[in-house]
């Protein structure tokens, strides 16, 4: 298994013979000690895992694959798709294991892995929904069964497993799965295809693991046959599904977020093993674009509750928006994918982006309460519901936590890569970074303050290159104290024969700014937000002494940081405090005034407070804005 090439821990680590432009490292060569990163680390293990591990019994997930098995009985409990929690528990298990063993979460994974097999048909199938409650509709639902959705889940945990080190039955069981899903669909001559795209992906990291073509090319024949119709309406129309051109003619992202992003992953990752470029055009092409009209200023997308899905371009309501966080996730995982293809900085820009504010802010400060949907603005009337409230601690449908989970215990594959005689870094944390003769120490309280220290551990005995990444967001840049330009992909590269001891400080600008909606975003047209360095400020209810509805900012305001060891309920935190009005204005029964509201509007002058927007919702659940008004 191990022998197709040499294997990396962690989720997506293309062959050596890929077209990968740089080689990932995995969740035990990068070990992140402190910053926010490091912190979601330890919270991930110290509290989410356990909650999920609960959860996964509490839930139905283990329950119910008993029940397919024969070993226990009572109804089941959950979604069709309620495998898949426990598959991306499984994961986010496997790779917490890899970055510190321990003989539980061996055991969870090993014991799992006998549930899966005693459950798993003879054939190969496995679905615990199907199994029980629709054996006669085993893949005459594909459109929303999420048959191989969960299949793809599986893979993926088993990939983990395997790349750690534990769930050897694991991987037999996704293999049997697998080859089931190849008899079927390539050799059967089957061309039905899952409504909700993943197992794309995770067809090619299983090929990645083993070296089996076959689920290589079934992963291309799944992308090659979208936009022909095969899928059938589910009630929700083609795009939804991302069925409505092929995906070589589509030009912007359309229908359900998570759907059309864990798509774009699969399709470069089987550009990344074939070389078809084509693959890897149309994706950027839709990247491009996604970013320029559909993203949110925290990295989230999706701007419609209503299928979960992308909108219109610049429709980016802020009360509204969906951002789920599963979506935020797949984010990662696309551009993770663009990356390692092309080594350009904008892919890990965004990723930063991402991790730092619409990923962050789905998971409480104590780990324990998660949430669904990621809006820019609530109101103080808003009316609690499982998504639009304070964060809950599981959901009905619970794709959410156990993808934030596996997310957090893998962040060290995404800090940094090798190249050409190069070890690139693309995100900033303290820690340790190593790759063969290569080490480096990372000193920084990044995002907080913008220095950062490399200290060279060991090195080879020759010439080789560090690259640094510069954020598009950092207006000054330093290398040393002294000015750096980046490259035309976004890093300073300093080439050198390195020794034991050697330092570098990158000192990247944190000055706070004031950030503009282009003007087509009609929701927010007027207002601004405040920006520090990658992290995107909202104003609280809990910080302001009026109405956060009412408050309004001067485009000359001075925006004043405050440093925060420890905010009641927050933690660790950088403020940003402005001078601002409270503004009121007449009203004649009805929101609207025949007069401009200007010359009638009175202001109080006020100090408003920001607070990082990823620590919103641990306080006292009151309003939140990240745009506000210009005065």
């Amino acid at each position: 298994m191990g022998a197709f090439h040499e294997q990396v821990r962690g989720p997506a680590v293309p062959t050596s013979g890929s077209r990968a432009v740089q080689r990932p490292l995995g969740v035990g060569e990068v070990v992140i000690t402190g910053g926010p990163l490091g912190r979601r680390q330890e919270v991930n293990r110290a509290a989410s895992i356990p909650l999920g591990l609960v959860q996964m019994e509490r839930a139905g997930s283990l329950p119910n694959l008993r029940r397919a098995a024969g070993t226990e009985g009572g109804e089941f409990q959950g979604y069709r798709f309620q495998d898949s929690d426990l598959y991306k528990q499984l994961e986010a298990v496997a790779w917490e294991y890899g970055r510190a063993p321990a003989a539980e979460y061996e055991e969870f994974v090993d014991e799992a892995a006998r549930v899966l097999a005693a459950a798993q048909r003879a054939d190969g199938y496995l679905n615990s929904h199907y199994q029980v409650v629709r054996p006669d509709r085993i893949y005459a639902e594909l459109e929303y069964s999420h048959e191989m959705y969960c299949a793809g889940h599986l893979f993926q945990a088993a990939v983990a497993a395997a790349r750690v080190g534990v769930g050897e039955e694991l991987v037999a069981v996704a293999r049997r799965f697998a080859d089931h899903l190849v008899e079927v669909f390539l050799r059967g001559g089957d061309d039905g295809i899952d409504g909700h795209a993943e197992v794309e992906s995770a067809l090619v990291e299983l090929y990645r693991l083993t070296g089996e073509g076959s689920y290589l090319e079934l992963a291309g024949k799944l992308i090659d046959n979208r936009g022909k119709g095969l899928i059938k309406d589910s009630g929700m129309g083609p795009l939804y599904a991302q069925d409505h051109l092929p995906v070589r003619e589509a030009d912007t992202p359309v229908g359900h977020a998570v759907r059309q992003l864990y798509l774009e992953a699969g399709i470069v990752d089987v550009y990344l093993e074939t070389g078809d470029e084509s693959l890897l055009e149309c994706s950027v092409r839709r990247w491009e674009d996604m970013v320029a009209t559909k993203t949110y200023l925290t990295g989230g997308v999706g701007s419609r509750h209503d299928g979960e899905a992308f909108g219109e371009r610049y429709e980016l309501p802020p009360d509204r928006a969906y951002n789920e966080s599963c979506a935020a996730i797949a984010c990662v995982h696309w551009n993770w994918r663009l990356l390692l293809a092309t080594g350009e900085g904008r892919y890990a820009d965004l990723i930063e982006r991402v991790l730092h504010n619409a990923l962050a802010a789905s998971t409480s400060a104590d780990g324990v309460r998660f949430f669904y949907v990621n809006p820019l603005q609530r109101r103080s009337d808003l009316a609690e519901d499982a998504y639009l409230g304070r964060r809950r601690d599981w959901f009905a449908c619970a794709c959410c936590p156990p993808n934030i989970m596996r997310t957090i215990s893998s962040l060290g594959h995404y800090v940094a890569t090798t190249g050409d005689r190069a070890l690139v870094v693309h995100q900033y944390a303290p820690g340790v970074i190593r790759s063969g003769e290569f080490e480096l120490s990372v000193a920084t309280d990044f995002p907080w303050d913008g220095r950062v220290t490399f200290t060279v551990e060991r090195a080879p005995e020759r010439e080789w290159a560090l690259r640094l990444r510069v954020p598009a967001w950092s207006a000054v840049t330093t290398v040393d104290g002294l000015p750096a330009t980046p490259d035309g992909s976004g890093y300073v590269a300093l080439e050198r024969a390195w020794r034991p001891g050697d330092t570098v400080e990158l000192g990247l600008d944190l000055t706070p700014r004031l950030v503009h909606p282009h003007r087509r975003i009609d929701a927010v047209r007027g207002s601004v937000a405040l920006q520090r360095g990658p992290l995107v400020y909202c104003f609280e209810q809990a910080d302001q002494d009026v109405d956060v509805e009412e408050l309004a900012l001067s485009p000359e305001a001075e925006l004043r940081v405050l440093d925060k060891d420890d905010l009641p309920g927050v933690g660790r935190t950088v403020l940003i405090e402005t001078d601002a009005l409270a503004i009121t204005q007449p009203g004649d029964g009805l929101p609207y005034l025949t007069t401009p509201v200007a010359p009638l509007a009175t202001g109080t002058h006020v100090t408003a407070t920001a607070v990082p927007y990823f620590q919103w919702d641990n306080r006292d659940g009151g309003a939140m804005r990240v745009w506000l008004p210009l005065a």
